[in-house]
Order: structure tokens, then C-alpha cells, then sequence
């Protein structure tokens, strides 16, 4: 026995009937009369397995792409592989354990791409299963790759075009490297990568060439920097100190060089020079009253009479070399205007060689530049206490620092020392911390075009909204220039041939400028396959060789709407007209990266946004808010959620959470089973009811639903109309949320509320009118019908095999899908039966919606009442007063609803303040109606107990000395036989009978089939 649940047997159904079928690639080929609907899908590593932050974005682009190719659009969709940079670079790494670049030069460049190129599909197989279980419509088999000569020329005509446009430079500055990688990175990569790390600070002293004893102050969170210091910079408009202070020396604390002190002295005396608002501070007052005797204030000093005095150097490393160019400018002190009063001493460390204003200043001023670290991180020979160091070593970030510490605090260099804990940034791949350094880089000016690039951003809508002026505005505002050149291996590279002699610059365009250019046949792009290519410079004669940097992998991904295409070499008009695209979507770290050089790119290249809608989603959590790993195994497999719940109830689930406007999610696998229930059991029910009562009927009219003046009907043609407004409206706006919860909302009505009200109207008897089956059935039909459709965006699967059974496809008909059918229209109306008028009016469908409102709100406050009243809903009642000024219905039947819902015989109206009461008062009448209630509700059990279904007919022996029963069986013998699908009723105990207590009455019941 298969005890699968039926929903998951039919998505492996229908998921089969799709690919035999290829009815993603009919939903393609087929007409469009509205054009193409141009969508960009970024491009994922194959380096790893899918998680759900992939699944996420997955859902989304298929969603938004199936809606509009119902509204008559053809919606192209092709996959990608990202195939270059780090990630694959650190998986070869790993397999060979190779720890520094310097290693896979060893090995040799074109050994280690190859077996990057090896890798990069790794997990393709992996990716293609998820994808087909979640049901997303993409072509995996036409993919593009950016690894593919034909996206990499694309890349360089990207290139050559900026270059072009004077919009690429080198220049040299300072940002931020990572030293295992041993390249620089660009500003959104470093933004990616921040860590809490615990540092050390300390606040050094550097004495006065002509006053000894006399020290400047300086704070300092990086004290590996402090052997390249060249400089100290104050601020102009600051008020300075001269505090001295008084220390007794002990033999156990006396420090190894104590500026000679005479033989004998006890007391020291120095001077220590610092801001006025960071000696007035708590903290700097409390460290003078520890650790000195006393101390005063000898001297008020403005920024004039500090300005250009000398100081010594902590280290002699590099002020002894007097050859070093700018030597007379170095170890002095000079006015910067980044220098705050309330941030540190008031005095800061210049070390050009590792921040961005030291390095501006140590331009201004002609300053020496010291660059004491190799970009590896490791300390140069000459700085001979420390050489061979790792300034920021991953394993203990601060070994070093402490180094440096010891050597301060033995030469009576050290004021203080503090542990802190800050944000960090850290390498986005390897997890190495960054230092920022100074190095040269290929540039694209940026901010030469950020008032185009704020001007094309207005274009764009965002989804949520509020990204657009936030996140990736407040992004916009502050972009810098883009450092696009990498000193590693496996990537694009950059298109440039310099002269070895004259430095001439060549740029190239496309591999066949190459080919004119040497002479040579170029097949690959690749680093280790172009660098080889050399040819004369067309003004010296010398040799042009490529210069070594590769490009940021994000300038694949930037490129990608061109070189998917294969753009401007192929598909020059089909793209130009399709340009920008109507819709992306990623994650909102993506505001910073993807989104970002799409939109630079684009900007500069065309003077448009790349894209015209985009949807962000934000970060898929572990249930208790982590991040999920695999190491701590903290969220349920993807495969598991698939084969216990489906992918419809994980899309649903996914659809209707925050996680599709930009919040984080904490993946709960019980909310997965309740999207399942809400969604996709409780609608497998209702048409289950449906297939029950439509008999095998395949072909089942929906024309009735143009005639039914049942109020039920109306009433749910209504909603459906409303619903299909609602996710029309919210999809062209990208709002996912609210496209999807309506859809829950509507499912829960149509199977709560119409079919529950409506069930006794599907079965036949003498109770019921003639036509009343026919347009239950009908109503019923054409709602699911476009419930399908509505839904099939969202939940493709469940959507395939409702529309299917109701319209008799029934997979027969391959060229048949409710992916190809057309978006529903909201034109079906019923009419609209009201005492006031029988007529249709223009608002026919709200008003039916307000009136059900209307009963629903009545009926909410009758079953509370009879909750208070403690009286079960079988048992009827004589009248239901409502009080109200609103809360009012003149049409019979809607009034018949709530007396069948409240099972009361009378319902009055009247003007006060909202509520309603009910008469309890029981008559023998009343209590017979409530126990023949109860009678059908305790043989459809035992109906229900022996596997009994509605086409099985019964013979009921039903037995009792109550004489209130025997009244009951008496008179509602036709009504229970109908009620309970017997032929007839035995008023005998059989010897099969089974007690059953009814109102404490005993009652022998058994059932003959």
C-alpha cells in the first residue's frame, strides 16, 4: 500500500508530464502578442549545493516570469553558471593545500586554471534536481557560462567601450587587500565580509627630537602599522596640553630604557602632550591618577606651536636610510583636517602605505612612504624584530600587535593598551581578515557618472519599495571609483597589451582585434592562454605583453545582459529593442554587488537602468535565527522538504513570508506543513468533494454559473472576481506577499464557507431544487478552473492537476497545460438577488462581498453567544435578535444562511448598540429537531467507521425505549433516511448494534449495506 500523500504522487505526475510534454518550451514558443518580456537571471557557482537562499530567489523568478507569459508575453529564460573568481580558485586550493599565491605560481598558472575550469560544474547534476523538484520553468540545457569565449569577448567589448569613454584608469591608493589572496578587492566585495573580531589598541608615545622627556600621545587601533609610521598629524583648530607628570620607579616595574636616569633616582618626570577634550574625558583622567604619582597641566598649546617639530621614530628601520626619497619631510608633525578633538589623542599616526587619508596627506606633504609589509601580509626582512610576521594571521589576529606591544612597553614607548571588539572586514571568500593597503588598481570612474547613474535609478522600481531610496540609494550616493583589476588567475582578463620598452597601451575589443593585432588564432581568453600572445608595438617596435591582472568577477555579472547574448557580435537588434529588462531579482546583498554593476554598466554603456523592476529577498535563517550550517545541522534538508511536504507547500510557504521583501526569515519546517495544509490539502479536498459529486462527468459545464441566482454562487464568483483583481494588481507591482496571501485567504473561504455551505445543494433529494446540483457544480467547475490559473504562477503543481481534471484534460492532450492557458479575466458576473431589487447592478460584485461580510460578522457573534450559553450548534433555536445600525440584510437568503448557520428558526433586526442575543428557550419541537441532528451526525460516523463512501446505500436499524427518541425517528424518518443515505430505517436492535449515548439518551444503531 502507498501511503504517500496524494498531493506528492501528483506533483511527481505532473512533474513527468512536463518534461515529456516540454511544456516550458511551448510556454515559449507559443503567442505573444504583447512581445518579449525581457528577464535577467543572475548567474549561481555550481561549486556548492542549493540551499534555501537559492531556492528563494528560484521561486521568484519563476513566479513573476509564469504570470507573464499568461498575460500574453514571451518570457525567455535562461540559466547561467558563474564559473570565475575566488570561489573556484579556493576549492583547487583546498584539494592541493595550497596556502599562498606563491604556491600555484610554483605550480604553474596554466596547470592550476585547468583544473579550476574542472571543477566549476561540479555540482550541476545537483542543481538541476532541485530545480526540477521546485518546478521552476528555466532552460538548464541552452545555459550560458561566463567561462564561454563567447561571454568572455563580450566582457571585453564592455571593457573597451569604457576605455573608450575615458571611464577606466590605473591609478594608486589605498584599499582594502586580502593578503592570502593576495589582491585587491572592490568596495562592495569588502562591504560583504564584516566580523566581529577582539583587537588591541594602544596609545603610543613618541618623544620631541628637542625636548626630552616631552611625548606625543597617539591612538592607534592598528600597532602592526606603527613600523611604517612617517608621521604625526594634529588638527589646526584644536586646543592642546602639556601635562607633566611624576612616577616613583621600583626595580620590578622600572623599564629597560629609562632615558638614563642618574643612578640613584627614584622619580621620574615626563610630559605628555594631547588634546584638551581627551584629557578632560573620564577614562584619561582615571589611567594619570593610576599610574602616576601626580600630574598637571603645564601648558596650553595651539596647533602653531606644534606644526613642524620633529619627533624620533618608534623604529629606525627606515628613518636611518637618509637615500629614501622625501627623507627630510618624514618624523614630523603636520595639520590634517580629518583629525578630531574627540576621536583618540588628538594626534594620529600617519603610515601613507595603510589608509586612505594617511596616504592623501603623505601626498600633500611629500612624506616618505614606508611600506614595511609585503601584500602577502608578512613583514619585510629589514624590519628586523618582526620580519616574517603575519600582521593579521587568521588564526590569532592579534599575535603580532602583542609583539609590537612587548617591544613599546620594554623601550618606554607605551602608554596604554586596551582590548576592544569591532567590526572587521574580512575576505568574502577565504575569511581572511583585509588590511588596507596601498597599491596600484585599474579603476572605472564611477563617480565621473554618478549624477547619470542617480538619474537612471529613478527609472527603477524596487520591490519593496523603500530599497530604492535606502539601501541601494544611500549605496548610489556614496559610490567611489571601481577597482575592477585582480592579481589572481581563474577570471576574465583584462584586455590590455602594454609596450615593455615606451609603455604604449593597447585595448582590445574582441578576440578577432586580437587575432589582426598578433597574427595568432585566439579560441581562449583565459589568462594562461593570452598571456602568451605577444606582439611588436606598432610605435617602438618593442614587445606588447598583457599586463598580468584579471578583472573583478562582479564585471562578469555586470556584463551579463550583453554577453548572455553574445552582444554586439550576435543578436545586435534583438537586444537593443529588449534593452533595459523588465525584471530581475536577487537577495539584498545583491544592492550592493549584482544590482549595483548592472546598473553602472549599463549607465555608462547605454544611459539607461539595466533593469526596469526588481524584486529583493532577504536572508533564510535557521529556525532559531543562526545561520543555517551544515556542520551543526540546523535546518532540514531541501530533498526531505520536498518529499514530505511538496514543493508547492514549500513555494507557498516561502511566498507568503517576509523573506520576499527583504527581511530575514527563520526557516521553520512547521511552517512549510501549514502552507501545506492551508494551501495545498484543504484546496486537494475541495476538489476532491468536487470529482465526488460531479460523477465522473469530465465534461461538466460551467455555463450554469451564468444563470444561478444562488446566493453562494454569486457570493463566490464575487470573491473570485476580487481575487483575481487583487493578484493582478499586486504582480504588476511586484509584490509578492501580497499577490500570494490573498490566494490562502480565497482558499480557506471557498472551502469553509461555499462548500460547506453549499454541500447539501450537491446531493439530491426531494429537499432540494432541481437545478441546485447543476449549479453547484457548475460554480464550483469554473472556480477552480481559474483558481488554477490565478494560482499557477505561485503553486504550479496543484494548479496543473485541479485545471487538468476539471477541464477533462486529464494529461491526455500534451499541447494542453494551465501554464499555457491566458490570465483570467474578471468579466463573469452572476446576478445579484436582493429584496430591494432582482436587477444586476455596476457594484453587484462588492456589494454580495459586503453583505457576506455582513452574515459572517452576525454569525461570528451567534456561535460566541451559544459558546456562552454553552448550547451546541445542533440543537436549535427559536430567534436570534441583532442589534445593530450597520449589521443589517434584507435578502431571504442570506438571512437563511445565518439561520443555518446559527441553526435558529428566526433572525430580527433592530436599531442599538451592536450585539446579539438569543432566545434559549427550548420546546419539545426544538429538542427533536436537535436530536435528529445529532442521530445523522452519529450514523454518518459509523458510516464514516465502515469505509462507507456516498454511493453506498444503507440499512439503518436504529432502536431506543426513549420515548423522545421514537418521537423523533417518527417524524423526521425522511429527512435522517436522506441525511444519511439509508433505504430505509429498522426501528429494531440487530445483534450488531452499537450503543450510542445521544443528549444522555442510549440509542442502538446498526448499518446494513
Amino acid at each position: 500500500m502507498n501511503d504517500k500523500p496524494k498531493h506528492l504522487e501528483s506533483e511527481a505526475q505532473v512533474r513527468e508530464f512536463w518534461k515529456q510534454a516540454g511544456i516550458f518550451e511551448l510556454s515559449v514558443k507559443k503567442d505573444a502578442p504583447k512581445g518579449e518580456y525581457v528577464f535577467y537571471d543572475g548567474p549561481p557557482f555550481a561549486t556548492g549545493t542549493p540551499h534555501y537562499g537559492h531556492l528563494v530567489a528560484n521561486v521568484m523568478k519563476d513566479v513573476v516570469p509564469r504570470f507573464w507569459t499568461m498575460n500574453g508575453y514571451r518570457v525567455e529564460r535562461k540559466w547561467g553558471w558563474d564559473c570565475h573568481g575566488l570561489p573556484v580558485e579556493n576549492i583547487v586550493e583546498k584539494e592541493l593545500n595550497i596556502t599562498n599565491k606563491q604556491q600555484i605560481l610554483e605550480l604553474g598558472v596554466d596547470k592550476f586554471n585547468e583544473l579550476c575550469r574542472s571543477k566549476v560544474l561540479s555540482y550541476v547534476d545537483d542543481w538541476k534536481e532541485a530545480i526540477f523538484k521546485l518546478g521552476r520553468f528555466v532552460d538548464m540545457e541552452n545555459d550560458y557560462k561566463t567561462m564561454d569565449l563567447a561571454f568572455m569577448e563580450s566582457v571585453w567589448w564592455v571593457f573597451k567601450q569604457l576605455y573608450d569613454k575615458n571611464l577606466v584608469y590605473e591609478g594608486y591608493r589605498s584599499m582594502y587587500i586580502c593578503p592570502r589572496c593576495e589582491t585587491t578587492l572592490s568596495q562592495s566585495e569588502v562591504s560583504e565580509g564584516y566580523k566581529d573580531i577582539k583587537d588591541l589598541s594602544v596609545t603610543v608615545k613618541f618623544e620631541l627630537t628637542c625636548e626630552p622627556n616631552t611625548f606625543l600621545l597617539a591612538w592607534t587601533t592598528t600597532p602592526w602599522t606603527l613600523p611604517g609610521n612617517v608621521a604625526l598629524a594634529i588638527g589646526k583648530d584644536i586646543d592642546y596640553v602639556k601635562v607633566e607628570c611624576t612616577k616613583k620607579l621600583s626595580p620590578a616595574t622600572e623599564p629597560l630604557n629609562i632615558n638614563n636616569l642618574p643612578k640613584g633616582q627614584d622619580v621620574i618626570k615626563e610630559f605628555y602632550i594631547l588634546s584638551k577634550t581627551y584629557f578632560e574625558t573620564e577614562g584619561i583622567q582615571k589611567k594619570f591618577n593610576q599610574d602616576f604619582q601626580g600630574h598637571k597641566i603645564v601648558g596650553n598649546l595651539n596647533s602653531n606651536e606644534l606644526i613642524g617639530r620633529e619627533y624620533k621614530p618608534l623604529f629606525d628601520y627606515y628613518s636611518k636610510d637618509e637615500k629614501l626619497p622625501n627623507h627630510a619631510n618624514g618624523w614630523k608633525i603636520y595639520a590634517a583636517d580629518f583629525v578630531l578633538a574627540d576621536e583618540g589623542t588628538g594626534i594620529v599616526h600617519i603610515a601613507p602605505a595603510f589608509g586612505e587619508d594617511d596616504m592623501n596627506l603623505g601626498k600633500e606633504k611629500n612624506l616618505p612612504f614606508v611600506q614595511h609589509v609585503g601584500m602577502n601580509g608578512i613583514l619585510k626582512p629589514e624590519v628586523t624584530d618582526f620580519a616574517g610576521l603575519h600582521v593579521k594571521p587568521i588564526d590569532d589576529v592579534t599575535s603580532t600587535d602583542v609583539e609590537i606591544i612587548k617591544y613599546l612597553a620594554n623601550h618606554n614607548l607605551l602608554f596604554s593598551k586596551e582590548k576592544y571588539e569591532h567590526s572587521y572586514p574580512h575576505c568574502w571568500r577565504c575569511e581572511t581578515p583585509l588590511i588596507n593597503y596601498a597599491t596600484s588598481s585599474w579603476f572605472v570612474s564611477v563617480t565621473k557618472i554618478k549624477d547619470d547613474l542617480l538619474k537612471t535609478a529613478e527609472q527603477i522600481n524596487w520591490s519593496p519599495d523603500y530599497i530604492k531610496e535606502g539601501r541601494f540609494g544611500n549605496w548610489l550616493e556614496g559610490a567611489r571609483d571601481w577597482s575592477i583589476s585582480r592579481q589572481r588567475f581563474w577570471a576574465s582578463v583584462m584586455p590590455i597589451w602594454k609596450c615593455e620598452k615606451c609603455k604604449e597601451i593597447k585595448v582590445f575589443g574582441s578576440a578577432k582585434e586580437l587575432e589582426e593585432a598578433s597574427g595568432q588564432k585566439v579560441t581562449d581568453l583565459h589568462k594562461h592562454i593570452v598571456d602568451k600572445i605577444t606582439f611588436p608595438c606598432e610605435k617602438c617596435g618593442s614587445v606588447m605583453k598583457r599586463i598580468p591582472d584579471v578583472l573583478d568577477t562582479w564585471f562578469d555579472s555586470g556584463s551579463m545582459p550583453y554577453a548572455q547574448m553574445h552582444y554586439p557580435f550576435e543578436n545586435k537588434e534583438r537586444f537593443e529593442a529588449n534593452f533595459p529588462a523588465k525584471f530581475i531579482a536577487e537577495g539584498i546583498d545583491q544592492t550592493r554587488c549584482w544590482f549595483y554593476y548592472l546598473h553602472v554598466l549599463a549607465t555608462a554603456l547605454k544611459n539607461k537602468p539595466a533593469y526596469q523592476n526588481v524584486i529583493v529577498n532577504g536572508t533564510v535563517l535557521a529556525e532559531d535565527g543562526k545561520k543555517m550550517s551544515k556542520r551543526l545541522k540546523n535546518y532540514p534538508d531541501t530533498n526531505l522538504i520536498f518529499d514530505t511536504y511538496g514543493a508547492d507547500a514549500l513555494r507557498a510557504y516561502l511566498l507568503s513570508s517576509p523573506v520576499v521583501q527583504a527581511e530575514n526569515l527563520n526557516f521553520s519546517e512547521k511552517g512549510v506543513a501549514e502552507a501545506m495544509r492551508k494551501n495545498i490539502m484543504l484546496l486537494w479536498n475541495v476538489h476532491a468533494f468536487y470529482e465526488m459529486y460531479q460523477g465522473g462527468r469530465t465534461t461538466e459545464s460551467s455555463e450554469g454559473t451564468e444563470n444561478s441566482d444562488n446566493v453562494l454562487d454569486v457570493w463566490i464568483i464575487a470573491k473570485l472576481n476580487q481575487l483575481i483583481a487583487e493578484v493582478t494588481k499586486q504582480m504588476t507591482e511586484y509584490n509578492l506577499v501580497k499577490a500570494m496571501r490573498p490566494i490562502t485567504e480565497f482558499i480557506d473561504e471557498l472551502s469553509t464557507w461555499y462548500l460547506r455551505r453549499s454541500r447539501d445543494r450537491f446531493k439530491e433529494g426531494p429537499r432540494f431544487r432541481k437545478d441546485d446540483k447543476q449549479n453547484a457544480l457548475a460554480t464550483m467547475k469554473y472556480v477552480l478552473e481559474n483558481l488554477s490559473k490565478v494560482m499557477a504562477p505561485f503553486t504550479p503543481f496543484i494548479s496543473e492537476a485541479i485545471w487538468q481534471a476539471v477541464t477533462g484534460t486529464n494529461f491526455k492532450d500534451n499541447t494542453k497545460s494551465v501554464h499555457l492557458e491566458q490570465w483570467p479575466n474578471t468579466e463573469k458576473t452572476l446576478t445579484v438577488r436582493t429584496t430591494e431589487s432582482p436587477e444586476k447592478t455596476e457594484n453587484s460584485d462588492e456589494k454580495i462581498i459586503n453583505d457576506m461580510n455582513v452574515v459572517r460578522r452576525i454569525v461570528e457573534m451567534g456561535l460566541a453567544k451559544r459558546d456562552e450559553h454553552k448550547i451546541k450548534i445542533r440543537q436549535p433555536l427559536s430567534k436570534l435578535k441583532v442589534k445593530s445600525e450597520k449589521l443589517k440584510v434584507s435578502d431571504e437568503e442570506l438571512i437563511n444562511l445565518i439561520k443555518d448557520e446559527l441553526n435558529v428558526k428566526e433572525v430580527e433586526f433592530s436599531d442599538g448598540e451592536e450585539g446579539v442575543e438569543l432566545d434559549v428557550t427550548m420546546t419539545p419541537e426544538l429538542e427533536r429537531e436537535g436530536l435528529k441532528r445529532e442521530l445523522v451526525r452519529a450514523i454518518n460516523n459509523l458510516r464514516k467507521n465502515n469505509g462507507l463512501t456516498i454511493k453506498d446505500q444503507i440499512k439503518l436499524y436504529c432502536f431506543s425505549d426513549d420515548e423522545m427518541i421514537k418521537e423523533t425517528l417518527k417524524q423526521y424518518q425522511e429527512e435522517i433516511k436522506t441525511d444519511t443515505l439509508s433505504s430505509e430505517i429498522i426501528e429494531e436492535k440487530a445483534d450488531n448494534s452499537e450503543e450510542q449515548k445521544i443528549n444522555d439518551r442510549s440509542v442502538y444503531l446498526a448499518i446494513v449495506k
